[in-house]
């Protein structure tokens, strides 16, 4: 059990926690709410131990193995599979262990040696890693690049994968899906309901909440309160609290003025002296109700579009996708992403964009929004067609030695240089009361933004986009860093908003409420998803375990015969298929020969498979047998031997492998 009874902690002057007391128990599921800057972070790391409390107790169990998102950006040419199976400490020290035995040439540590790193799960841990990636959005082909081959996105991912991956009894987790794509958030969700540690989790999306938490600790004016149930029990619960709180209050502050009243009239009375003395001492005992302090709502709101074309955008037989790079040699061809999209986007509508990672939902919104150019096909646009554009990486784009007072104020000139001032202010007073509404004033308007959250920059897009007063929303996951008040203000600007929404988020509260019709994006073309988005994570966690099944499979061979097999048949038809060429038609002779050529040519191949299929067998026998062996209760020395077979049969094992794949390609090279 964690406990923590009258802690204070403070970070520099300010105090985050004063004198506050809540207890957390083993296998828990606990979700850490409060407005943003009350503590939350602050509170984990008082639980890790980067920080330490300036007073009170507090205690968790010294036994406890404790996993979390390391915040650095890692560096290293290890491949993803390699580094995210280093997650896993238990396992990695049990490795260093066996190579310090068979250093030692000791037989008694060797034994004891290979069966910890058995029962750490070495057999495995491949396995279970690539699970890991590949449940978070990598594809297959990815499994064995470079960490620093991806972009910063993608390696906070490693580094969640890595949390996951490492034993725990407590899993400490700080905005977790702030990186993730609707897809890998399903996944993430299926993946800690079965996690059986205590778990204390950060984060501003309420569904994730609702899903994987089944207690709410809320932090606010520098205490914790702690509530059964998830986020939205915890938002009933909480709501009849402050009702019941407000009543109360209301009633005292009734009573104090009835006292205060009572003593005004009487005390200057010498026969009411003694009860006016006594209405003052009780006025003075009278434990004071606070009144109800509600954090503040941001709200805000889209402005009437100038105009509305109908349609919005018409596509047909549209190509979307990448040009050639720069340094590519000439005549390379573009990428295409998606392909073949003829669709209207018409005025009032609200459209979720759905996909799989990967699939394009990105490149679709970027070439409406015309960062990018469509590859071939007609795309035509309404007269007046006005775009307000929130991109994923729209923060970078914010400058940030600039203020937001500067960022407005370029934005005008930006605008009126194109000729597409409207109505909207212009003038630096009027811009300072425009940014005034997202909750700029005083002195931040004149501060830089680099020294902002991540919540307030991407305030400043959202007002920077209002000010422009468009008719088209393209949102790219725009709620990445708003905390829940924003969100909820976000939600009811878009549901008011007059023009027309195009929206990808992985936040299922906000597509809930903000869409009426849903764009599947998915093997390279866009069609009209029929079903909710409940059908959607089902579609989503088969997609998952799919992915999942088919790693299993590349990385445990002894399912390879089975593929030999089927390719070796192919060839087999193809020859057939060429004699029945010859018999029905003269004219497809070459055919036939050409066939028979690759048949012959694709034989000795075969035999080398087939040679390398008994060997897989063998050794794979090989293998579970001295699995077995490590487990059962035999002389330090026989399990030493074992240990040492059971390396050398897994390096072989891989070589085979790899000599397998290469066979493989030779095949499927001649049979073209």
């Amino acid at each position: 059990m964690i406990t923590l009874k009258n802690v204070v902690l403070r970070r520099g002057a300010k105090v985050i926690l004063d004198s506050a007391s809540v207890s957390l128990n083993p296998g828990e599921k606990i979700g850490l709410v409060g407005r943003n800057g009350a503590g939350k972070s602050s509170l984990f790391a008082m639980l890790n131990g980067t920080l330490h409390e300036d007073g009170g107790e507090y205690y968790i169990p010294a036994q406890w193995k404790m996993a979390q998102v390391a915040q650095d950006m890692p560096e290293t040419e290890q491949s993803a599979t390699s580094y995210v199976i280093e997650g896993d400490v238990v396992l990695l020290a049990a490795q260093t262990e066996v190579d310090a035995a068979e250093a030692s040439g000791d037989g008694d540590r060797m034994a004891h040696a290979y069966m910890d790193l058995y029962d750490s799960g070495a057999h495995d841990a491949q396995a279970r890693a690539q699970a890991l990636i590949l449940g978070l959005g990598f594809k297959l082909s990815e499994l064995d690049n470079p960490v620093n081959s991806f972009s910063g996105g993608w390696r906070m991912r490693l580094q969640l994968a890595r949390a996951l991956m490492c034993p725990s009894d407590l899993l400490l987790l700080d905005e977790p899906t702030n990186h993730l794509d609707l897809d890998a958030l399903v996944w993430l969700e299926a993946w800690l309901k079965r996690y059986q540690g205590t778990m204390l989790v950060i984060s501003h999306d309420r569904e994730f909440l609702d899903a994987v938490t089944d207690v709410t600790v809320h932090i606010e004016s520098a205490k914790l309160t702690r509530y059964g149930g998830n986020y939205s029990k915890f938002e009933d619960l909480r709501a009849e609290q402050m009702a019941l709180q407000q009543g109360a209050y209301s009633k005292q502050q009734d009573k104090i003025a009835h006292l205060q009243k009572f003593i005004a009239r009487f005390k200057a009375k010498a026969s009411k002296a003694k009860q006016a003395q006594s209405r003052v001492k009780a006025l003075d005992r009278m434990e004071k109700i606070a009144p109800l302090l509600a954090e503040a709502d941001f709200t805000f709101e889209f402005k009437e579009p100038a105009n509305l074309p109908n349609p919005m955008l018409s596509m047909q037989n549209a190509y979307f996708g990448y040009p050639a790079p720069e340094d590519a040699p000439e005549g390379t061809p573009p990428t295409v992403i998606v392909q073949n999209v003829s669709k209207s986007v018409l005025a009032g509508q609200r459209i979720g964009i759905l996909g799989a990672n990967g699939q394009g939902k990105s490149t679709v919104v970027k070439t409406i929004a015309r960062a990018l150019a469509p590859i071939s096909g007609d795309m035509t646009e309404g007269k007046g067609l006005n775009i307000g554009y929130f991109a994923q990486q729209e923060l970078d784009v914010l400058r940030p030695a600039d203020n937001p007072l500067e960022h407005m104020i370029r934005l005008v000139k930006e605008v009126t240089a194109a000729g597409k001032i409207g109505s909207q202010p212009t003038r630096e007073q009027d811009l300072r009361s425009f940014l005034g509404n997202f909750n700029f004033g005083g002195d931040m308007v004149k501060q830089a933004v680099g020294s902002m959250s991540g919540g307030e920059k991407a305030r400043l897009v959202l007002c920077m986009i209002v000010w422009q007063r468009p008719n088209l929303l393209l949102l790219d996951e725009p709620t990445n860093h708003l905390d829940l008040a924003t969100r909820e203000a976000l939600s009811m600007a878009l549901n008011e908003f007059e023009g027309t929404v195009m929206l990808v988020s992985h936040d299922r509260a906000l597509l809930r409420a903000v869409c009426d019709e849903f764009w599947m994006v998915s093997r390279g073309g866009v069609a009209p998803f029929d079903g909710d988005l409940d059908d959607y994570q089902r579609y989503l966690l088969d997609e998952a375990k799919r992915q999942r099944e088919e790693a299993k499979k590349a990385s445990n061979s002894p399912v390879v015969p089975a593929a030999t097999k089927t390719i070796a048949v192919s060839a087999d038809a193809a020859s057939a298929n060429g004699n029945s060429d010859v018999k029905n038609s003269s004219g497809k002779k070459e055919d036939a020969q050409r066939r028979q050529q690759q048949s012959d040519a694709a034989k000795p191949l075969r035999k080398e498979l087939e040679k390398i299929d008994r060997q897989l067998q063998s050794m794979n026998s090989e293998k579970a047998n001295l699995e077995v062996l490590l487990t059962t209760a035999k002389a330090p020395a026989e399990i030493a031997q074992a240990g040492k077979r059971l390396k050398t049969i897994e390096a072989d094992l891989a070589k085979l492998e790899e000599r397998w794949l290469e066979v493989t390609e030779k095949i499927e090279a001649v049979a073209v």
